[in-house]
């Protein structure tokens, strides 16, 4: 209990939360990105499987100022539809959903960073071995790593919106571990531009202080390192820890945990749960550890079906 409150002390205010969510979008509407749909379309470098479709295209998204970043367009096939963007997890993979596009929807992976090409990943971003993004977030002042990161997506789902076959003000979004976390982030920072709801499959990110470094949450431990007091990294993973935007999560939000995960460990998860202000929904797989499940589809299928 010590550990929850001497994190959660340094954690920025309400109000200060709210600021840095509308620099974001100020900072999204200047630092706008050159678009290019290319022409290719399967995941050719991942053991040889494809899926052929000739709609579906990888899009590469050159921000002003930053790096280059990529997307995965699936469109619906019957036009207008409403807009699912997806979040990877931290391991920065690529996903496609043509399970939910043939339901009706126009879903839109997004790869922040440059952390993953068509090619594969781009493993001369990692630092020893990891992608710095959490560090970097904790040593900056929230100044760059999530911050950047949600700058990338704020981006991307501003081009999705405006093509003519999307239905204006109607998204969701979803993901798993970090992509978890990153949909619930999104969700708030796009509270009042229509998000009608969240599926959050073990979501990372969340609850920083009760985590206390357990599994993925030891990747704080770098960011902490570079800095001579401790409280300013608190401070800075207040910005993007999910509880800090929960009164802003006023939309249906699915949330899942994993009996046997170890890198989100439930009972963080659950302290969210328990002060979601709105429609919720959590779902204990007891047998699952950390990863993307069949079950966890099925429950955001349904979770669209009746809210996006």
């Amino acid at each position: 209990m010590s550990q929850q409150k001497n994190g959660f002390e340094h954690y920025p205010t309400i109000e200060e939360v709210d600021d840095w969510i509308d620099s974001l979008m100020d900072e999204a509407e200047v630092n706008s990105c050159t678009v290019e749909v290319l022409g290719r379309n399967s995941f050719s470098h991942h053991l040889g499987v494809h899926y052929a479709s000739n709609e579906f295209r990888y899009v590469k998204f050159t921000p002003k100022q930053g790096t280059p970043f990529y997307g995965y367009w699936q469109p619906a096939w019957s036009q207008p539809a409403p807009l699912l963007i997806h979040v990877p997890g931290y391991g920065a993979e690529m996903s496609t959903h043509p399970d939910l596009v043939q339901q009706g929807y126009h879903v839109l992976h997004i790869s922040p960073l440059g952390y993953t090409t068509p090619d594969g990943p781009n493993e001369a971003l990692q630092v020893d071995g990891e992608w710095p993004v959490l560090p970097d977030t904790v040593s900056s002042g929230a100044k760059e790593g999530y911050r950047s990161w949600l700058l990338n997506c704020i981006q991307a789902i501003n081009w999705a919106e405006e093509l003519e076959g999307t239905v204006k003000g109607r998204l969701s979004f979803f993901g798993t571990s970090q992509g978890g976390g990153g949909a619930l982030l999104l969700g708030s920072i796009f509270r009042d531009r229509g998000v009608r709801c969240v599926a959050a499959d073990v979501p990372f990110l969340t609850n920083f202080p009760l985590a206390a470094g357990r599994g993925a949450y030891a990747l704080t431990a770098p960011g902490f390192t570079k800095l001579q007091n401790p409280a300013a990294g608190w401070r800075s993973l207040g910005f993007i820890d999910t509880l800090s935007h929960v009164r802003r999560l006023t939309m249906p939000v699915l949330l899942t945990g994993g009996g046997e995960d170890l890198s989100t460990p439930a009972d963080t998860i659950e302290s969210l749960f328990e002060r979601l202000p709105g429609t919720r929904s959590y779902t204990m797989l007891q047998n699952t550890g950390h990863r993307y499940t069949r079950e966890f589809m099925h429950l955001a299928s349904a979770w669209f079906r009746i809210y996006a």
